[in-house]
């Protein structure tokens, strides 16, 4: 699982040692580890980090070194708390196309309908604890009641422009 906050995750005196703890700690061989290492930091672009302190990393540097220290343990899946919140805009974007490369299956806590749109095949809502919808995504997605009565807006490229529409009265 990555944490919302990577600050909650990464607590070792560097990157690599923060990487390489999942799999210290499955008994892995240090050979094993290292690779491990060395192949989790290359995927999210952040080898070059390895030997840096996390609390000296951006915030997308950190959330890109928090999904590595829970790649480098090979998950089948991978789950996502806010993976988002926080980073500047072209941290996200750089943040979604990675998580687009993974073969995974990913399971996102969000409130970023966007990335959703983005990534996701398959859309749960839940509203006060309890499942309201379960369905395709693009059809969640355009259930204007259903967001309404969740307190979500619809994505932002699935909603004409207020400017250029026609009847707009912004023209």
């Amino acid at each position: 699982m990555v944490f919302q906050d990577p600050d909650d995750q990464l607590f070792m005196p560097s990157v690599h040692e923060d990487v390489a703890f999942g799999p210290l700690n499955l008994g892995l061989p240090l050979e094993d580890v290292e690779e491990r290492v060395v192949q989790a930091l290359s995927t999210v672009g952040m080898l070059h980090l390895k030997d840096r302190p996390p609390y000296r990393l951006s915030g997308g540097e950190k959330r890109s070194v928090a999904i590595a220290t829970v790649l480098s343990m090979s998950p089948s899946i991978l789950v996502m708390d806010e993976p988002t919140s926080n980073l500047d805009p072209k941290a996200r974007r750089q943040l979604i196309q990675l998580l687009k490369t993974f073969e995974h299956t990913i399971i996102l806590a969000t409130h970023d309908l966007d990335m959703v749109l983005d990534l996701c095949s398959r859309t749960i809502v839940l509203k006060k604890g309890r499942v309201e919808a379960d369905g395709p995504t693009r059809d969640i997605m355009q259930n204007q009641e259903l967001l309404d009565s969740c307190r979500l807006e619809k994505p932002l490229q699935l909603q004409s422009c207020p400017i250029c529409s026609p009847g707009s009265t912004m023209q």
